[in-house]
């Protein structure tokens, strides 16, 4: 089938999963971009207001009013009203039409776009166990200077390599290093059923793979509370961290960090919805999640994110890490890290805020700060501010 579809003067790239007018991107939400979609791809035909629905909204119930709000504002995105229907035609009581002349691209890619600067590779998995018993999963790809990369929430060595939310960074990192990366006990490939497991024992994870390995000197990068094992193994460590990269990291965790009694008290309510949520194994709250960290992706890219975490770990130690980093404090440790250190925020970031960014960059003496145009706490491969990212990121590594 083709990825992009030419009509008017728009282009709807599905493969970027994006809405072009010129060579202007037409900011819509998810859902109406779901509904034009649908529309453009089964414009052979009528399409009753029931298959909308579900195409749309799947089993989750809305009225159709919600569905008649989005598809005005598909009509708005492309030029059309309710009036003209040049491109989108009702048919009373029955459903749409798309009616408008298009042109199919097979695997064409956006015009003046430049492909991935990465190219896909492969990744070697093994396995060490540390000394209370614990099985650690680690995987190494690529070739170069060492880049060890500390666990992040929720890993899985093997999903993540493929996976839309995290292969762009996988592959690119990977591009002239030796990327070494893992599962924190409790998820992914490494042991599940581990007793109790805290923020220690995430650094001494970090300190098995790298023994594990046998590197001796490397650069360091934590993403989100990895930034704070991070900065614990380099303070443990000073003499084989060259480099520390911390990508919207913090060093207090939320209940820590809460300076007021209401702020301790949404906290609270945060950790409190989130255990109850998971424990249900409901996909509303795991939306919740999704949205947090991905706020500006796409439904596609939403539901990635959410399988992504269903299989990663069990329920009870979700609720376990989501404890446990509400905990982190590493505020004291910060001003002994002795390496440059490359600290890196989305300004808009709605898990984590720009001012713990701006904390660790008080605190970690040999900092520098680079903030992102971008509300994502995990950056998207297409956005703007994946590039501005690797254009900082490379020299640093680079550097002496």
């Amino acid at each position: 089938m083709a990825t992009v579809f030419r009509f008017g003067d728009c282009e709807l790239d599905l493969a970027q999963y994006e809405l072009r007018r010129g060579t202007d991107v037409v900011h819509v939400e998810p859902q109406v971009l779901d509904v034009l979609s649908h529309l453009v791809v089964n414009r052979d035909r009528l399409v009753p207001k029931t298959e909308l629905l579900d195409a749309v909204w799947g089993d989750r119930f809305v009225s159709e009013s919600a569905l008649t709000s989005r598809l005005k504002q598909a009509r708005r995105a492309v030029g059309d009203d309710g009036q003209a229907q040049r491109m989108i035609a009702t048919v009373h009581g029955r459903g749409y039409r798309f009616v408008a002349p298009v042109v199919e691209i097979d695997g064409a890619a956006p015009d003046g776009r430049e492909p991935p600067r990465w190219a896909p590779c492969d990744q070697d998995i093994r396995y060490c166990v540390s000394g209370d018993g614990a099985c650690v999963a680690y995987a190494t790809a690529g070739e170069g200077p060492p880049l060890v990369k500390a666990a992040n929430w929720l890993t899985h060595l093997q999903l993540e390599w493929d996976s839309p939310i995290w292969a762009h960074w996988l592959h690119e990192l990977a591009r002239g290093h030796r990327l070494i990366r893992y599962d924190e006990r409790g998820c992914g490939l490494s042991d599940w059923d581990v007793g109790d497991f805290g923020f220690d024992d995430w650094v001494d994870d970090l300190e098995l793979v790298v023994d594990s390995v046998g590197v001796e000197r490397f650069p360091l990068l934590g993403v989100s509370q990895g930034a704070a094992v991070a900065i614990a193994y380099a303070v443990r460590h000073p003499e084989r961290v060259a480099r520390l990269v911390l990508v919207g990291g913090y060093g207090r965790g939320r209940l820590v960090r809460a300076a007021t009694a209401q702020a301790l008290d949404e906290a609270r309510l945060d950790l409190e919805v989130a255990r109850v949520g998971w424990r249900r194994d409901d996909d509303t709250f795991r939306q919740v999640f999704a949205s947090q960290f991905l706020p500006d992706a796409d439904r596609r890219l939403w539901d990635a994110f959410n399988e992504l975490q269903r299989a990663t770990t069990s329920i009870d130690n979700v609720v376990r890490f989501l404890d446990v980093f509400a905990r982190i404090d590493v505020t004291a440790l910060a001003p002994q890290v002795r390496c440059p250190t490359l600290i890196v925020h989305a300004r808009g970031d709605h898990r984590v805020p720009e001012s713990q960014a701006r904390e660790l960059a008080a605190l970690i003496p040999d900092s520098r700060l680079v903030l992102l145009n971008s509300r994502n706490h995990i950056l998207l491969a297409d956005e703007p501010a994946w590039s501005t990212f690797l254009a900082e990121v490379d020299p640093f590594l680079a550097g002496p």
